[in-house]
């Protein structure tokens, strides 16, 4: 009775693990761990972190996994991948609080002396506000265009990813993008205008 795992779809496999099959989650493991190691140091370029944040990522997905958390309806590589980012946004939000400065005991503001940095306070106000006239502009996009957007830039997927999770081919996703960042920069032009 013992078939060939490897030859079924991602979600077959999760379906089987879940219900006590170890050996599918084995099958996941090996068909996903290259891609995640490799984004995972690509980001951290440290191999340890990189082995701790890889083992830690499979940890995650086994006992999410095993409490019914995980979400069928989406792609299982997108959302090890989606797990992987959390973990490196958490590890890099614990190192960044440890190495806090204070700007309180100098004798003038270290953050805003255009000497010692690259960018002002003012300058961080007008990328945010800049932002935020985009984030507004993407309600004008239609759904499709708005997804990939979002997609690429929110849930950093690669355009293959996007084309998996959405059922399209890549070359619709990166049309789609493509119309996208078109209309927007149109919606901008009209908008300065006004």
């Amino acid at each position: 009775m013992k078939k060939d795992l490897t030859s079924l779809s991602d979600e077959k496999l999760v379906g089987l693990y879940k219900s006590g099959l170890n050996e599918a989650f084995a099958v996941l493991l090996n068909r996903h761990k290259d891609r995640i190691y490799n984004y995972i140091s690509f980001v951290t370029k440290n191999e340890s972190l990189a082995d701790d944040i890889f083992q830690e990522t499979f940890i995650k997905a086994v006992v999410c996994l095993q409490k019914g958390a995980y979400n069928e309806n989406g792609k299982f590589g997108a959302w090890l991948s989606r797990i992987a980012h959390n973990l490196l946004i958490d590890h890099y939000r614990r190192t960044n609080y440890e190495n806090t400065l204070s700007n309180d005991e100098a004798e003038y503001d270290l953050f805003n002396d255009m000497k010692l940095c690259e960018e002002s306070i003012e300058d961080d106000l007008i990328r945010e506000q800049q932002l935020k006239d985009v984030v507004a502009l993407l309600d004008f996009l239609p759904d499709n265009q708005r997804e990939v957007v979002y997609l690429r830039f929110y849930e950093n997927l690669s355009f293959n990813e996007i084309a998996e999770q959405t059922g399209v081919s890549i070359n619709t996703a990166l049309g789609r993008m493509r119309y996208a960042l078109i209309n927007l920069k149109s919606m901008a032009k009209e908008r300065v205008l006004v």
